[in-house]
């Protein structure tokens, strides 16, 4: 009996969300990679998923570098196809083997872009202002330094999950897993002056919990974010790109420069593993390298 292709990725999708309570974004990652794969299948000429065979699987994949894609991504590729097809093993019988004999690449060793001290000073210099809007972007930006969350976890904050008495955050992370994120006092007054201020405003006749909304006072959603932080980019004239983990770089980069200790910094972020953590310890050491070949009068 046949696999269709578009039935068994309905029900892989309704499994990972339904039983596996995988996070909206996660699902939809999976999404998009699956369905670029079955569209490869679809021109190959593949319409029963029983049909695949290691070389479709080597073939997509040698397409994904011809198309210049990062190791990173076509590496989550191959393990968003590699699931689906447990997923078949597990439901259906297929062989999921195809999949298995590939190899991962190699990761590039790329470190993680960060704002310095005096750049993110000119950030928030440049974008201070008492109109509704300022004050929602710089309460915005003040809470990704502060927390270091990531900006999927910032559009899903809502009202109930601050507690300003002791300055700490509840964020669903990664995994739907719960943490506590503390925040200092820059964030908290920018917070307290946009929810009293500017957010009622922006409300109008909405009526929602979302933390941060938009101009018209809908949920905030992540391309909101990416489009409002590149505003201030423009507004400070710093010659730069800006996505919003940048911030989340920044707040590991900075507290491993102050002295944080790493696990400190893996808890507050959320990692699962301390691997994901250490690559920050690489950014530091640069950093305190070229401290000393400017300062050390025998560097």
């Amino acid at each position: 009996m046949g696999i269709d292709p578009s039935k068994a990725l309905n029900e892989f999708l309704r499994t990972i969300q339904l039983e596996k309570n995988f996070s909206a974004h996660t699902v939809k990652g999976y999404e998009q990679d699956i369905t670029q794969f079955l569209a490869f299948l679809n021109v190959e000429g593949i319409n029963d998923l029983r049909d695949v065979e290691y070389l479709h699987a080597r073939l997509y994949v040698t397409n994904l570098y011809n198309e210049k894609m990062s190791r990173a991504t076509i590496s989550r590729k191959i393990s968003s196809i590699r699931t689906f097809f447990r997923f078949l093993n597990k439901e259906f019988g297929l062989d999921d083997s195809s999949f298995l004999s590939l190899y991962h690449p190699k990761k590039e060793k790329r470190l993680p872009n960060f704002f310095y001290e005096d750049e993110l000073s000119r950030l928030f210099e440049a974008n201070q202002g008492d109109d509704m809007k300022s004050v929602r972007n710089m309460a915005l930006l003040e809470l990704l330094y502060a927390t270091g969350i990531r900006v999927s976890e910032c559009t899903s904050i809502e009202l109930n999950d601050i507690d300003f008495h002791f300055s700490i955050l509840r964020v669903m992370g990664k995994g739907r897993k719960e943490r506590i994120v503390p925040f200092g006092q820059y964030a908290h007054d920018a917070l307290l002056k946009y929810i009293n201020e500017a957010r009622p405003l922006l409300m109008k006749n909405e009526k929602h919990n979302r933390l941060f909304v938009n101009m018209r006072g809908g949920e905030l959603t992540e391309r909101g974010v990416r489009y409002i932080l590149n505003e201030m980019i423009d507004n400070a004239c710093l010659h730069t790109k800006i996505y919003p983990h940048m911030l989340r770089h920044t707040f590991a980069t900075h507290l491993l420069n102050n002295g944080a200790d790493l696990r400190t910094v893996q808890e507050l972020l959320g990692h699962a593993n301390l691997s994901a953590t250490q690559v920050y310890t690489h950014v530091t050491k640069d950093h305190l390298r070229s401290t000393y070949m400017k300062t050390h009068p025998r560097a």
